[in-house]
């Protein structure tokens, strides 16, 4: 089954005008969501949509609460989000570090007490669309163990790297798990096996079976003991400069809320070389695209290049979906 783009952000606009957003929060919120599926990351698109609304109902995120600064720093901000919408706190938060950007070269804002930010990619093409190099990451509730434990005391703690270009950004977006919990969601509905060993079953094996990781909660790092310090330096960093809640204490928190996020633009458009620079980037590109395909038959793609055809085939055809879910969505409308 397949919904036209227009229509899914007509559903979910309504939705939320329902559960009392304003008209302009709800244009930009649904249009958010629906951006997810459009690119590809259903996870955080519609299959997301009803859970948010749960979180919405059960009192987690209040609709109505916007940021507001707490403490400003030179060129880093510090903002309280007010368990407001997450993904419209991030959106701000961006846009806020790109005008810190335009103003002094670089800027930066920190974002406590807010909400999961749905798709994290969406804030790198934000910038990266608005002439910037954007980072950013977020911090999660305990979902994925330290190496060498089996308990969950980090989160997976996603993080976006993006850079500005003429013909479109390059845009990464990653978790510090091997696969999102929303992805292997994807994978158990359909028993399709995870393409690498993404976590740990009841025994203890790595397994590319997304059904025994959700069992287990055991969600593997990305570079084993690698992403495991990673994951926790990003939650050590995110949790200092927001004065927020770490994944520890969100783990009392006994559910995903009142997160911290960072995130930082640097204005591209102020650097000397601009020529030179984009001279140099679509050299990078040729030569990864270059790269002698593996035993498979695959090709080298830079972050974001897939995102591209993907979002021009579903707005062509339509974006696929899962039709229970949409049929919840119908039902929250009715």
């Amino acid at each position: 089954m397949r919904v036209s783009f227009d229509l899914m952000c007509q559903r979910f606009r309504s939705v939320l005008e329902r559960q009392g957003f304003t008209a302009e929060r709800a244009e930009l919120c649904s249009r958010l969501f629906a951006e997810a599926s459009r690119d590809g990351v259903y996870s955080h698109g519609l299959n997301r949509f009803p859970l948010f609304i749960d979180y919405i109902r059960n009192g987690y995120v209040r609709v109505d609460a916007e940021p507001v600064l707490a403490e400003q720093l030179g060129v880093l901000e510090r903002w309280d989000g007010g368990s407001g919408p997450g993904n419209l706190n991030a959106h701000f938060s961006m846009n806020r570090a790109i005008e810190l950007a335009k103003q002094h070269g670089i800027g930066c804002v920190a974002i406590r007490n807010t909400n999961h930010w749905m798709r994290a990619g969406s804030y790198g093409w934000q910038a990266a669309e608005s002439g910037c190099i954007g980072i950013c990451w977020t911090n999660t509730i305990p979902n994925m163990p330290p190496w060498g434990a089996k308990e969950n005391k980090l989160g997976n703690n996603p993080i976006v790297l993006a850079v500005p270009r003429e013909e479109g950004p390059i845009v990464l977006d990653i978790a510090m798990s091997q696969f999102s919990y929303g992805k292997m969601g994807i994978h158990a509905q359909s028993g399709e096996p995870l393409p690498v060993d993404g976590g740990f079953d009841r025994d203890g094996n790595a397994t590319r079976d997304a059904s025994a990781i959700l069992e287990t909660r055991r969600a593997m790092p990305i570079g084993f003991w690698k992403g495991s310090g990673l994951s926790f330096m990003l939650d050590l960093i995110v949790t200092m400069l927001s004065g927020g809640n770490s994944s520890m204490d969100m783990g009392k928190l006994g559910a995903e809320r009142d997160l911290s996020q960072v995130f930082l633009a640097i204005d591209a458009g102020r650097l000397p070389d601009s020529d030179a620079i984009r001279d140099k980037i679509q050299a990078m590109i040729d030569d990864l695209h270059a790269a002698a395909p593996d035993e498979k038959g695959g090709k080298a793609r830079f972050p974001g290049e897939e995102t591209v055809r993907v979002r021009e085939r579903n707005l062509r055809d339509g974006i696929p979906v899962d039709e229970a879910l949409w049929q919840r969505v119908l039902e929250l409308d009715a």
